[in-house]
């Protein structure tokens, strides 16, 4: 294999596939990327056989062929050389050559044959949504999925497209993050996959455009085709919880507050809250949320603000990281917390949409 092109007609798609080939293996071919030239083509795909990117480049072929190089390797030479410049990589046995101006390097190489590939996903659903629109599903509810729980299928984030509704929905027992988006075109048939943790980290740092994409949902893998780069994860094999019973229909008690205003006192307070439990008391009383916090050292933090509410008097505690998180998603000025009672869970939204919806459970404080 030998061809030539631009510096960073090279480095492009390396940058858009390196996300997922970790620095340490258990396998070493899982620690390359696979080259295959076709039709002045250069394909670069890299697995870490959970998740598989594949980006495409127009290269000047001399010799096709296919081989696997060091990844991050490759991506940190094609990094430091000089903007401009053109970059000649050939093969020749089990090395590969790199050559740029007067620069030359000499890499390893493991056999095309022995690399992981995900051809086929037997597509059960094939739907098209706007890529900024998809991100915003996706930051809106991932930070409520699991770490490492038992409970594996809560390490993932479920998608649902159902009618003209991709749904995302994520949760740890604790909280519960749910979104949707509007299709254009209706989805055949209603689908739920469950993406994992790293599969959905990895797809936000690759929507970062406004234009469509395309999600094909099989059996066993979700696959996306953002231009010339294609995603394909592996899908969490799981009965995911029934997250509609989660989200309270009625709540009596409705506080509603600016969004930013509160999302400051309640990281004021979470300064001198419990390390280990995190927790802060919110004591509602006419039209006035007092937040209270303190810590095994006797220290206290309080912090008031003016809220629109004409319910009861009451008292509720939560981990204030989870109430964080979710005013953290909150696009509008002003948030709704809706409340039932001091062991109920409080619904999040904002008053003038009901497509994204944050429930997080109290604590016994």
């Amino acid at each position: 294999m030998k061809l030539s092109a631009p510096r960073d007609a090279i480095l492009k798609p390396l940058q858009a596939v390196i996300g997922v080939v970790e620095r340490r293996q258990t396998m070493p071919i899982l620690a390359n990327v696979l080259l295959t030239t076709r039709e002045n083509r250069l394909r670069i795909a890299a697995t870490d056989l959970e998740v598989e990117l594949v980006a495409e480049t127009e290269v000047e072929i001399d010799t096709p062929g296919e081989i696997t190089v060091p990844g991050r390797k490759l991506h940190d030479i094609c990094r430091a050389l000089p903007d401009g410049v053109d970059v000649e990589l050939s093969v020749a046995g089990d090395k590969v050559t790199l050559k740029s101006a007067r620069s030359r390097f000499t890499l390893s190489s493991l056999r095309a044959e022995d690399f992981p590939v995900v051809e086929e996903i037997a597509a059960q659903q094939d739907v098209r949504v706007n890529q900024h629109g998809f991100r915003k599903l996706l930051e809106k509810t991932h930070f409520s999925m699991a770490h490492q729980d038992v409970r594996y299928y809560l390490n993932g984030l479920l998608l649902e497209a159902d009618g003209h509704t991709l749904r995302a929905v994520a949760t740890d027992g604790h909280r519960l993050a749910l979104s949707e988006l509007q299709l254009d075109m209706p989805a055949q048939k209603n689908e739920q996959v469950i993406l994992p943790r790293k599969a959905v980290l990895e797809l936000m740092r690759l929507l970062d455009g406004d234009g469509e994409v395309a999600l094909s949902l099989g059996t066993n893998h979700l696959r996306v085709q953002l231009g010339p780069i294609r995603f394909t994860s592996k899908l969490i094999d799981g009965r995911f919880p029934e997250y509609g019973r989660v989200v309270p229909t009625d709540v009596g008690k409705v506080i509603t507050v600016d969004c930013s205003i509160m999302r400051h006192s309640l990281q004021r307070a979470a300064i001198l809250s419990n390390e280990k439990f995190r927790g802060v008391r919110l004591y509602v009383k006419d039209a006035t949320v007092t937040i209270k916090a303190n810590n095994p050292d006797q220290e206290e933090a309080e912090e008031k603000l003016e809220v629109e509410y004409d319910g009861d008097e009451m008292e509720i505690g939560f981990n204030v990281n989870y109430l964080l998180d979710a005013l953290g998603a909150v696009d509008e000025d002003r948030v709704q917390l809706g409340l039932s009672d001091a062991n109920s869970s409080c619904l999040i939204n904002c008053p003038s949409t009901t497509d994204t919806k944050f429930v997080v459970m109290p604590m016994r404080l």
